[in-house]
């Protein structure tokens, strides 16, 4: 239901006016004048105003400078183009001229409502953009932090390719969005793939798609996430997975505009900017054979390097406080507040997952708090405890089950334990099976191999 005011000085007409828009579902006040409608109602608050032009006291169009945002739709018994361009120049969404018929009124309102809905939907996105996206949204004040955001700021608006290096959990993913919300492919399309996430058999596929008959199983053709990036930005995390023959596709994209489908003969044109992250050591992976050197070369034309939280302590609390405030309005919950003891908590743990384990915990101990303050107990710090688990629990149980908290490392008894389930394991399930049985995403499984040393032997 719209919240619509009506201001017109003749009552016939109003009361009128009032019916007719009830009658289509709208909530509907009224006013005689614009001075009337400014004292009693905030103006503000509606969703569209229809005014007649000539009103005792001032013209109808000077309520559109009291209610900035609200469109304005003027009534008018002298429908000359003079009247129109005049009061769309002063700020009127549109006019319509008396005598009115009822269906073409309620056209035009239904119209102005709808755009006006869509006005203030992309608003509040591109605010919400701005805030979490953007490199003014991003917190830190540290000389670190400092130097990626003026590097943000110079790359984003060209087209290079961006190489983003840093630990799981610095926000690799964010500096990716952030260059694409700043740069001029801002309203083309924003893909995200992790390479690590997806099998080997079925990566080639699902980032340069497939024609129909290419392999078993494919029914139909399938345009991969490269085509549907068209316009946009790529943006391939853990990129040092790619296995070789993605990594040979991925560099004729890069060097020709254009990707072949698995099964295809036929190239396509894409127009595609390519943003790569990765934690992995990749010129330490071209020396060993496992990542092509002039892929890294077409990679890597702008570096960006994350710092490690541990390494960020000046920016701990204004970044605790900016996420405390985002998992309050996340969980729909009123504000809370850190204790000095809980900021002292934070400063001083090392976070070996970095932001993302900042984020977490703020977010559990919001879940969490009963009061408006956020004590030490409540952000749960401290290494899990060092027993053994016993072999009837679950790896459910034993591992936690958030993909979040298994960023976090466990005490050795817990590593111990993943590594022997894995080892034990590993030989006849599937990744996907695995993860499953231990309670964690097929991505925390991989981040926990690459931690422990533990490489995938199957797919």
């Amino acid at each position: 239901m719209s919240r619509i005011l009506v201001i017109e000085d003749e009552p016939i007409i109003r009361t009128e006016l009032r019916r007719l828009l009830v009658r289509a579902g709208h909530d509907v006040s009224e006013a005689g004048a614009v001075q009337e409608a400014a004292s009693d109602y905030t103006l503000d608050s509606f969703d569209l105003v229809i005014s007649d032009l000539r009103l005792p006291g001032a013209p109808g169009t000077d309520v559109i400078a009291l209610c900035p945002g609200v469109p304005v739709l003027i009534m008018t018994s002298y429908a000359t183009v003079k009247s129109a361009v005049d009061a769309m120049k002063l700020g009127a969404v549109d006019y319509i001229a008396k005598p009115f018929d009822h269906d073409e009124l309620l056209l035009q309102v239904e119209r102005v409502l709808r755009e006006g809905k869509l006005t203030r939907q992309n608003a509040a996105l591109k605010r919400e953009v701005e805030q979490t996206y953007s490199v003014s949204g991003m917190v830190g004040g540290g000389s670190a932090m400092r130097d990626v955001f003026e590097r943000l700021r110079k790359v984003a608006p060209s087209p290079a390719t961006v190489l983003v290096l840093g630990e799981s959990g610095t926000g690799k993913e964010l500096v990716a969005r952030a260059i694409h919300a700043q740069s001029p492919r801002a309203d083309g399309p924003m893909v995200s793939v992790n390479c690590a996430a997806i099998p080997e058999g079925l990566l080639e596929s699902e980032l340069f798609g497939h024609e129909k008959g290419a392999f078993t199983g494919a029914l139909t053709a399938h345009a991969g996430l490269v085509e549907a990036a068209h316009g946009g930005t790529l943006f391939l995390d853990e990129v040092g997975e790619l296995p070789a023959p993605a990594q040979a596709r991925l560099l004729r994209m890069l060097q020709d505009g254009e990707v072949r489908r698995v099964g295809s003969t036929r190239p396509r044109k894409v127009d595609v900017r390519i943003v790569a992250a990765t934690h992995r050591d990749l010129p330490r992976r071209v020396q060993e054979g496992a990542f092509r050197q002039d892929l890294y070369f077409r990679l890597r034309v702008v570096e960006i390097r994350l710092p490690p939280l541990r390494e960020r302590g000046e920016d701990v609390p204004v970044l605790a406080r900016h996420l405390l405030e985002k998992a309050c309005r996340k969980v729909g919950r009123a504000p809370v507040t850190l204790s000095p003891e809980a900021l002292a908590a934070l400063s001083a743990h090392p976070w070996p997952g970095n932001v993302r384990e900042l984020e977490n915990a703020l977010e559990r101990a919001v879940i969490l708090a009963d009061g408006p303050l956020v004590t030490p107990d409540l952000l749960a710090l401290e290494l899990p405890m060092s027993s053994t688990p016993p072999a009837a629990a679950s790896a459910a149980e034993a591992s936690e089950s958030s993909e979040a908290e298994a960023d976090e490392p466990g005490g050795g008894s817990m590593e111990d334990y993943f590594r022997r389930f894995v080892l034990e394991h590993q030989e006849h399930m599937g990744e996907t099976e695995l993860a499953r049985r231990l309670g964690i995403s097929r991505k925390a499984l991989w981040e926990k191999r690459q931690k422990l040393g533990l490489p995938r032997t199957r797919a």
